[in-house]
């Protein structure tokens, strides 16, 4: 059985997008799963304090007097602000840090922008640091989900970005997930944000969210397997995309990571034939940066051959990019279960 008829069935290989400046500062909002997010629609798990803490953390932040902003996180004074300019919302996978997020941009006002790690230090890439700067200068505030101190390049480049917008009244949010059971663990932790902003450090709150992956509370904590991909497609009314999962693991090296949002634009699926465990860690990763776009766009994946959440292998979970693999492993568990 083929997808239905009506459907339109593409093929990711032959799909190589492109994207400007202006497109990637279009796109800096929540993804479309977050639109609606409020402090009022996050569901704190009771058996979790520092879930209703960071609950209020948010809140007083949104709170916080626009004045005590626009003196900056760099500027001396004589008294500390009761509530800081910078927070950064620190925790394991699906503790709800995105939907906090998210929350505070939808209940803040004036321009304010929202995105990824990736997706700034790509607005770089394309329009070079002044230009980047050029364009966030002025925002009442600028939301930064999964923050990443893979590269020191981009952790430098990004930091001096903050800086400068800062010291120009503009509040930084934060977040980044830590592995779970493992504060400190891999390449990321509130102590090493800390460290790399350097100066921003002291006017930044950092809250440990606890919790459980609410990913999988309610699934089977494992990425769903077909033995057909088309006949699973076959009830899906919008386009899909059907491919071996080879030929997009192939087809992602010649796409830069930040196009992987308009690779994957305006499908309702993604069909992976025949996966098989990741053997090279830099299609690992930007595997996991593909998994990402995905995930905003809540695009249901649709796989054969090995699980999706087993693609990674033990000596990649047990090195420096364990964080990355996890949260693409939580992510792809929800994908496959759409």
């Amino acid at each position: 059985m083929s997808p239905d008829p009506t459907a339109s069935v593409v093929s990711l290989v032959d799909r190589t997008p492109s994207i400007t400046g202006a497109e990637i500062v279009t796109a800096l909002v929540p993804p479309r799963q977050f639109v609606d997010a409020s402090l009022e629609n996050y569901r704190p798990d009771d058996a979790f304090p520092s879930q209703h803490e960071a609950v209020e953390a948010v809140r007083s932040f949104d709170a916080a007097p626009a004045g005590g902003a626009r003196r900056g996180l760099f500027r001396r004074r004589a008294e500390a602000p009761a509530v800081l300019p910078g927070l950064y919302l620190d925790g394991g996978f699906g503790v709800g840090k995105t939907h906090l997020l998210a929350a505070l941009f939808n209940r803040s006002g004036g321009r304010r922008y929202f995105g990824t790690f990736i997706e700034y230090t790509a607005l770089v890439g394309a329009v070079g640091y002044a230009g980047a700067a050029a364009q966030l200068k002025g925002a009442s505030l600028v939301c930064i989900d999964e923050f990443e101190l893979d590269d020191p390049g981009d952790t430098m480049m990004m930091t001096r970005l903050l800086g400068d917008l800062a010291d120009d009244g503009t509040r930084i949010a934060a977040t980044s997930n830590t592995p779970p059971n493992a504060l400190g663990e891999g390449r990321f932790a509130a102590a090493d944000f800390l460290r790399e902003i350097q100066g921003l450090a002291d006017r930044f709150r950092t809250l440990r969210i606890d919790g459980d992956d609410y990913r999988r509370r309610e699934v089977e904590a494992s990425a769903s397997v077909t033995d057909d991909v088309d006949a699973a497609l076959a009830t899906v009314t919008g386009p899909v995309s059907v491919d071996d999962f080879g030929a997009v693991v192939a087809h992602l090296s010649t796409v830069h990571p930040s196009r992987y949002v308009k690779l994957v634009a305006g499908l309702e699926a993604v069909g992976l034939r025949d996966v098989s465990p990741l053997t090279s860690q830099t299609d690992a990763l930007r595997f996991v940066a593909f998994v990402d776009r995905l995930y905003d766009g809540q695009v249901r994946v649709v796989a054969s051959g090995t699980p999706l959440d087993s693609v990674f292998g033990e000596e990649m979970l047990a090195g420096g990019y364990r964080k990355k693999y996890l949260r693409a492993v939580s992510r792809l568990v929800a994908l496959t279960s759409l």
